[in-house]
């Protein structure tokens, strides 16, 4: 499943992948304007009424005899989708500890057990506030179903230009970062140096018993 879904992101098959690109894209944006269960029993009526006339015209030639009875989708009927025992236990168990851990997280941000993270959370929701307002949830799904169809086939075909901007800007930022730590510690005071510890009483007698013995 991960590697069919690394092969139609990287546009590995340009046919099979422009058309579930397209197919998204396209049943995303019917939904500002429908409802999912009409895009959806729209998009199914479509796919049906292609495959209807193929199978009618497949059983044409069966009844004319000029084809031997073969169905056009035998090759998908045939295909199992199904899912093993094991199979269906992996996922259920990868389902579940992904909620379980969700759920940790959140539970872990929200009662405040590192201030540093809830802080970022907080920073994350307000943020996020303002996007709600600008824009819809729809619009965020479309624009990432493109980037994530974008992306891949932009780094693959400039792969060295990216690699050359992103040591420019690692060096930057380390350059920036040496600046401001040279600033810190200049700007630092000194440590105060510690007093000099006063002569005791038995070293300063001690001359004293000297000259008497003297």
């Amino acid at each position: 499943m991960a590697t069919k879904l690394v092969d139609l992101v990287y546009w590995r098959k340009m046919r099979k992948t422009g058309v579930v690109f397209t197919g998204l894209v396209i049943s995303l944006a019917s939904l500002f304007q429908l409802s999912a269960i009409t895009v959806l029993s729209h998009i199914c009526l479509g796919v049906m009424s292609i495959t209807f006339i193929l199978r009618l015209y497949y059983k044409l030639l069966e009844l004319l005899r000029w084809n031997p009875g073969v169905h056009p989708f035998q090759s998908y009927l045939d295909h199992d989708s199904s899912l093993t025992d094991k199979e269906t236990v992996i996922l259920v168990e990868e389902v579940v500890l992904l909620i379980a851990f969700a759920f940790t997280e959140i539970k872990r941000l929200i009662f405040i057990e590192s201030m540093i993270d809830s802080i970022k959370f907080v920073v994350l929701l307000y943020l996020l506030s303002y996007v709600g307002v600008l824009t819809s949830g729809l619009t965020l799904v479309i624009t990432a179903v493109i980037i994530v169809f974008s992306l891949p086939l932009l780094y693959k075909k400039q792969q060295m230009r990216i690699r050359r901007m992103v040591r420019a800007i690692k060096a930057f930022v380390k350059r920036i970062k040496n600046m401001c730590l040279g600033l810190y510690n200049s700007m630092r005071p000194a440590p105060a140096r510690p007093p000099a510890a006063a002569p005791t009483l038995a070293s300063a007698s001690a001359p004293k018993q000297k000259a008497k013995s003297k």
